[in-house]
């Protein structure tokens, strides 16, 4: 055993078993082949995704686990035939590594929802191995599905952008959220939801935000900037907006009502479910007499994803986190369930593992 320690070229934290309790561990990542990067891990996101899959809550955990799918660092080794990236540049890898690269969905840049795409931690490579994420020292993928950090931004900060960023973005880019004047309303005020009111401010909207915590208002506004806030339970402030909102983006996972919501929307408006509740009721009058449509979403394709990163750059976009090191992210994880958290955990990987 201490000899194959000894010949293992990646040290990391992970889970092994569904307590999802997460301790050190060494693996070997495969070497790079001609269309890899490989890159040093300087920081990793903690998303809810996390949590799931070190406690196996969808009951398809292969142990041992090793989460993180918000992965920022430098480039260290490029394949012969890489082209875009080369040594010292800052890059981000998301929420997968792989996908077929010859469908519809691959070659429109919607990787996302190739039916063969392979999730960064706890996914099946075409190598048949299990795929080991972020909270690691360092990793090997193709460079497709590598993006370019511009110069300056910070690389804790890009972390999050390749999962709780880009979730948002892309159904907000998808159904024209970015038109100013308009109104958006957004429901949750997690890591997806305080990005959502960031791109929604920097798009130029009237932002309001939802929250079923009163303890929410100071944050969204004061720290946020968003223009208004509701709290979701009082029946008279959800009332006061009904047909008033173009857009809503909903990022609450846990069970709620959707008619209510649905209802502040104009005619023709349009409400994107990016979270994972456990079931969806709506009366078809909700949608039919206001003309209004329920669309789902999930990440984004590599596309819009390095678009994304390019305009949190440009327009000075930056989640809100909390820095951590590694040996404090079991506490980390219970504050996440707990949803004690503004907005995201980052792993400070580099300093970690000194």
């Amino acid at each position: 055993m201490a000899a194959e320690s000894e010949s293992c070229n990646c040290d990391a934290w992970a889970a092994n078993d569904p307590s999802g309790v997460l301790s050190p561990y060494r693996f070997s990542r495969r070497t790079v082949q001609r269309d890899d990067i490989s890159l040093r891990i300087t920081h990793c996101g903690v998303c809810y995704a996390d949590v799931v899959w070190t406690r196996n809550k969808h009951n398809d955990s292969v142990y041992p686990l090793v989460p993180g799918h918000e992965i920022a660092g430098v480039v260290t080794e490029v394949g012969s035939d890489v082209k875009g990236f080369k040594a010292g540049d800052h890059v981000a890898v998301g929420t997968y590594v792989n996908s077929c690269r010859d469908c519809d969905n691959c070659n429109s840049f919607l990787e996302n929802h190739c039916s063969k795409f392979v999730f960064t931690f706890n996914g099946v490579d075409t190598d048949g191995t299990v795929t080991k994420g972020g909270y690691s020292t360092h990793t090997v993928v193709h460079e497709r599905y590598c993006y370019k950090i511009p110069d300056g931004y910070p690389l804790e900060k890009a972390a999050p952008l390749v999962c709780a960023g880009i979730t948002v973005y892309t159904p907000m880019m998808r159904h024209n959220m970015n038109q100013p004047g308009k109104s958006l309303g957004v429901i949750g005020l997690g890591g997806l939801g305080h990005m959502a009111v960031k791109f929604g401010k920097a798009f130029g909207l009237k932002v309001t935000v939802f929250s079923t915590s009163e303890s929410k208002r100071d944050e969204a506004i004061s720290l946020l900037g968003a223009d208004n806030f509701v709290l979701s339970s009082d029946e008279k402030q959800m009332g006061s907006l009904k047909n008033s909102l173009h857009f809503i983006v909903d990022t609450a996972s846990g069970n709620h009502p959707f008619d209510p919501y649905l209802a502040l929307l104009k005619v023709g408006g349009v409400m994107a479910l990016v979270g994972f509740p456990g079931e969806i009721r709506v009366h078809p009058a909700t949608l039919n007499l206001g003309a209004r449509s329920l669309s789902g979403s999930v990440t984004g394709g590599t596309k819009d994803t390095q678009e994304m990163i390019n305009f949190c750059a440009a327009n000075k976009i930056y989640p809100d986190i909390e820095l951590i090191k590694i040996d404090y992210i079991n506490e980390a994880l219970e504050r996440l369930v707990n949803r004690d958290v503004r907005y995201r955990f980052v792993i400070d990987i580099e300093s970690s593992f000194k």
